[in-house]
């Protein structure tokens, strides 16, 4: 909004100072408000699920919320970007609501939630973009059907919505994680010269993020809970479609999809095949790290992070 009453220096000042607020006003509202959230319950089966009972449960409203208020006011806010924004807050809303609930949603009512939004995603972004993608490493474009898009980007927002929620386990893990892909995802775009507009918002998402990690560091004073993790998900997929480089998320997310999506995949083989896989495995992964491998919260964060952080890192140089 203030963007268009800027030029030039003018606006990378605002820009710089956007950034600014949106940290210091996540740090000030989760400081001083956490206490209005609901409290966590702990978990039966996950590691050390029972440690998280009493703290403050769905910071990811707070977060979020500012990651909204900061992006209307600093951003440059097309129809296509407010779109994305409304639907980021329906992705934490409908989290933090299951976050208050005294009996946790049931996996069909939450994934149909979420396919709704992946629709609503993936219709707005084929009505202001095209379906052409731009594949790495042969450098070369492809134009796919608008439905096969579609339903492509569907199922890219759906997986990454439910990756980037059962990935949240660990103080700090998630949260840094996303940081990382999406700090990967403006990288990119800076060198591909994709939407500088969109790039000033990543940055804007990414330092709410680390607002709150100013929290959530072992040991956390709060959790995101679903309001964040289901936001934060959504928010990379968007991402990465913008990107043009739809491809790219299992390169830039491959940590979230495989400590998140490894237990999807083994539930789903279970209960709608009757097919074990990964039986001395448990998951999440951070989970089977930290129980079976005796890993720390502390290493199977900074671990994890290095990991993404080099595969990132390889795909940029390619880049």
């Amino acid at each position: 909004m203030i963007q268009y009453m800027c030029n030039g220096m003018e606006m990378k000042l605002l820009a710089f100072g956007g950034v600014f607020f949106a940290f210091l006003l996540t740090c000030i509202f989760l400081k001083t408000m956490s206490g209005f959230l609901p409290k966590d319950l702990g978990r039966d089966f996950a590691h050390d699920g029972k440690k998280s009972a009493g703290k403050p449960r769905g910071a990811g409203f707070i977060f979020i919320l500012v990651f909204a208020v900061s992006t209307i006011l600093f951003g440059k806010m097309g129809n296509e970007v407010i779109i994305y924004v409304i639907l980021t807050l329906a992705a934490m809303l409908t989290g933090f609501l299951d976050d208050c609930a005294r009996t946790p949603w049931g996996e069909l009512k939450k994934g149909l939630l979420d396919f709704a939004i992946a629709i609503m995603v993936a219709i707005t972004f084929l009505n202001f973009n095209s379906s052409t993608i731009y594949l790495i490493f042969t450098k070369s474009e492809v134009t796919l059907n608008p439905i096969l898009f579609g339903v492509l980007a569907v199922i890219l927002v759906w997986v990454s919505i439910n990756v980037t929620n059962c990935s949240d386990g660990v103080d700090g893990l998630s949260g840094t994680i996303t940081v990382i892909t999406l700090s990967s995802i403006y990288a990119f775009d800076t060198i591909r010269k994709i939407d500088s507009d969109f790039r000033f918002i990543i940055l804007l998402f990414i330092v709410c993020i680390l607002g709150y990690l100013w929290f959530n560091a072992t040991p956390s004073k709060m959790m995101m809970g679903d309001a964040g993790s289901r936001a934060m998900g959504l928010f990379i997929s968007i991402a990465i479609l913008k990107t043009n480089s739809p491809f790219l998320y299992l390169l830039f997310a491959l940590v979230l999809i495989i400590d998140g999506g490894l237990g999807l995949i083994k539930v789903s083989l279970l209960r709608f095949l009757k097919i074990r896989i990964l039986t001395n495995v448990r998951t999440p992964i951070h989970d089977h790290v930290r129980k079976v491998k005796g890993w720390s919260n502390t290493q199977t964060v900074f671990r994890f992070a290095i990991i993404q952080i080099m595969i990132s890192m390889a795909v940029l140089f390619l880049v």
